[in-house]
């Protein structure tokens, strides 16, 4: 059976599912509260033990252990992949789901600027900080958001952006020729066309086989995933470049939300913060832990962190893609680029 039919077997049966408790309405049974308690479903799109999962979990022991509602979690491939379950989400058959920019960028243009490369920094105690303290994150996204039906939750960092590739890459000129994985994200793509790769976009179950059978040569994600995904076994060169954090965002049904009470609203506020303070500690150090494993699980991986000097070399080439970001996304873009560098600034100390 093929993904797209198994997700169309499992939307299916969620469908139904969804139908059943609902008694042919998702508002009704999503809105009780109370002493009432209700089953919600929540979507994300990695595996069993990755951050979101873990996120998602924490999530859900805060909802059941100060309230009667239960949440039902979905992992990778169970509902289909990430375009799925954000459409399964604006449907209002799921209540929640986690979701990176790098997908929601169809939706909401502005949210590719995670994907303007060496505007975050890659270190642990910025990135968790510049999440915390950001107005872009934590004022502007959610206006975004909520034009697409969305609320909103939270923003998290889920590790430094890594590349695999087929041998081992320095300079832009070792990008060329290769076809590198990206997301269905336009603003990706003009980062490795800008570093001189190939972009090509391709759904993630089909990237193993790709990287296997040399269709691609190469994909970026952060380090738990590709050893989670076994990613290192068909792409065992390791490349630090330091242009970028995986983001990811946790939102809502905003009609299920908006119909809670005050009391769920603030018991949802309350659990997301709960597991964002958990995930934020949990993320830093995780990386390097996962390198750890892969380097003892596999005898032929290579690790090339680049040096000040070659990580300037691709740096050189990042303005252009902030100037495609401001030409896709206008001056609502802009703004919300120039509040971006301005918070940044802030948790960096610069002038």
């Amino acid at each position: 059976m093929t993904l797209r039919k198994a997700t169309g077997v499992a939307v299916a049966g969620i469908l139904f599912a969804s139908l059943a408790a609902c008694s042919g309405d998702s508002d009704t049974a999503a809105t009780a509260s109370g002493e009432q308690g209700q089953n919600w479903r929540y979507a994300h799109e990695e595996f069993e033990g990755d951050v979101q999962d873990v996120f998602a979990h924490k999530f859900k022991e805060y909802i059941e252990e100060n309230s009667p509602h239960t949440v039902q979690i979905h992992r990778f491939g169970e509902l289909g992949e990430s375009d799925d379950i954000m459409e399964q989400t604006q449907a209002g058959i799921l209540q929640f789901v986690n979701q990176s920019p790098g997908f929601t960028g169809s939706l909401i243009p502005e949210a590719q600027i995670f994907f303007i490369p060496y505007l975050l920094p890659v270190e642990d105690a910025q990135i968790v900080e510049f999440f915390r303290s950001s107005r872009a994150i934590n004022e502007m996204f959610p206006e975004l958001y909520a034009e697409q039906g969305l609320e909103l939750l939270t923003m998290y960092p889920e590790g430094e952006m890594v590349v695999t590739a087929n041998e081992p890459v320095r300079t832009p000129e070792d990008f060329r020729g290769k076809n590198i994985r990206v997301m269905t994200n336009p603003l990706l793509s003009e980062t490795y066309r800008a570093f001189g790769a190939t972009p090509t976009p391709l759904p993630w179950g089909e990237v193993y086989g790709g990287l296997q059978t040399n269709i691609i040569q190469g994909q970026e994600n952060p380090i738990f995933w590709i050893q989670s995904g076994g990613l290192y076994e068909v792409s065992p060169n390791l490349i630090f470049t330091g242009h970028g954090q995986f983001t990811t965002a946790m939102m809502a049904n905003q009609n299920f939300f908006n119909g809670l009470s005050a009391e769920d609203q603030q018991l949802v506020r309350d659990a997301t913060d709960f597991a964002f303070n958990y995930i934020t500690e949990y993320v830093p150090g995780l990386g390097e832990r996962m390198l750890e494993r892969i380097l003892e699980s596999s005898d032929q991986v290579t690790v090339t962190r680049l040096t000040a000097e070659e990580r300037q070399a691709f740096m050189d080439r990042a303005p252009r893609v902030e100037e495609r970001f401001i030409n896709m996304t206008g001056e609502r873009g802009e703004a919300l680029l120039n509040q971006f560098k301005e918070d940044l600034a802030a948790v960096l100390g610069s002038d």
